[in-house]
């Protein structure tokens, strides 16, 4: 393959990885750049490697034949070239952003050394070596200090308690995962991870970590009350990784921009995954990084009606070990006047399912244990078709979905 018809793809994430290899069984291959040391990984499952369930080796993705490790500095878009840290530079015909997101880093006191780098014993929780960094840090009875009750703060906090810290988690928002749950579900999760010790303090807003010696020691709230820490963990949620695009020119908005065929504002250039905004909407999540690697795929391999028209994307959380504990959501959890909702709860067997629907249409629905109906829920969610007629909408939730 020649420089000027090259397809070379930036990022050795779940979507990078797909890209590369959906391209060469279409007989166009790319070359697969990464910046991380580590072989390509599955991203999702760092939590079970933090609780030490699976070995690192375990969550290891086959990478592409043509792989190279470099860390990408810049784009020339006039030659056609990424340069690389090394000085060496890359020739690309057709170049495919799929950096990922990087961890946000909150606005607190102390959170950084006069040498702009975090105090020892405060990770972020993103990449595989943070997930090591803290699988070594961690031990029984540390005390360790969870910023972000969102989907990565609850994971970790989780696995920390498994591996037998004493955890706090600070939740800023009044419930956890208040972007995905609703308050029943939510109530459910922070039940599950009361029970393994973790103490939860939401509507707590973080102001201030405290170091001595370039050691955290505690983390300070809002209202001056101090939680003594061993360990500081941020998950205050991700942002697109849209630097270089951003510094080559290419249009950026809350991610790099493209329309539906993953083209960015430069015709050479493409982007997919979690640095991708399309139609307004940035995904971050594995789902849509997969549909639109597969459609890019497609069209780079000649198929000039592949298009990506957008992801109904559906959450899902399965924490393993110790006692399963699994929750899926998807749409509008919340009901709007005039919906209909069914709603079951067994306190028992904590378990809760809820559908929302709308002019005989599923909208939305949340389900916690027992995730036996959850993939035909989901599929009659994505079609988004009338719900049969021929049954009580309560069959929505019994084992067989009632499709």
């Amino acid at each position: 393959m020649t420089s000027n018809s090259r397809v070379v793809v930036i990022g050795a994430g779940l979507a990078g990885v797909r890209l590369a290899r959906r391209l060469g069984e279409l007989g166009t291959p790319a070359l697969l750049v990464g910046d991380e040391e580590h072989a390509p990984y599955n991203r999702v499952l760092l939590a079970e490697v933090l609780a030490g369930r699976y070995a690192p080796e375990v969550i290891a993705t086959p990478a592409p034949a043509r792989t190279v490790h470099a860390r990408v500095t810049g784009i020339d878009r006039d030659r056609r070239t990424v340069v690389c840290a090394d000085g060496t530079e890359i020739a690309y015909g057709t170049l495919v952003l799929a950096t990922g997101s990087n961890p946000v880093l909150p606005p607190l006191r102390g959170l950084f050394t006069p040498d702009h780098v975090l105090p020892a014993g405060v990770h972020a929780f993103r990449t595989m070596d943070d997930c090591l960094g803290l699988s070594e840090a961690v031990r029984p009875g540390v005390r360790a200090v969870v910023i972000g009750g969102g989907l990565l703060g609850v994971s970790a906090a989780r696995a920390l308690a498994l591996r037998g810290a004493q955890v706090v988690l600070a939740q800023q928002a009044e419930r956890l995962m208040e972007r995905q749950l609703d308050p029943g579900a939510s109530a459910l999760v922070h039940a599950h991870l009361a029970g393994l010790g973790v103490e939860i303090h939401t509507e707590c807003r973080v102001r201030d970590v405290r170091c001595v010696g370039g050691t955290v020691r505690s983390v300070e709230m809002a209202d001056g009350y101090a939680l003594d820490a061993d360990l500081v963990v941020l998950a205050c949620g991700v942002s697109p990784r849209a630097g270089l695009a951003r510094d080559a020119g290419v249009d950026v908005g809350k991610g790099i921009l493209v329309d539906d065929e993953l083209r960015t504002s430069d015709p050479h250039i493409h982007a997919i995954g979690d640095c991708a905004q399309h139609d307004g909407t940035v995904y971050g999540l594995a789902a849509p990084a997969y549909e639109q690697a597969d459609a890019l795929a497609a069209l780079l391999s000649g198929d000039a009606d592949s298009r990506y028209t957008g992801t109904r994307s559906l959450t899902r959380l399965t924490l393993s070990g110790h006692g399963p504990f699994d929750l899926a959501a998807f749409g509008e959890t919340q009901p709007r006047p005039g919906d209909d909702v069914v709603q079951l709860a067994d306190a028992t067997r904590g378990t809760y399912r809820k559908v929302v629907v709308r002019d005989d249409r599923l909208v939305g629905g949340v389900l916690v244990g027992e995730l036996g109906t959850v993939g035909a829920l989901a599929r009659a969610w994505e079609g988004a078709e009338p719900l049969p007629d021929d049954g009580p909408l309560l069959h929505l939730l019994t084992n067989d979905g009632g499709f």
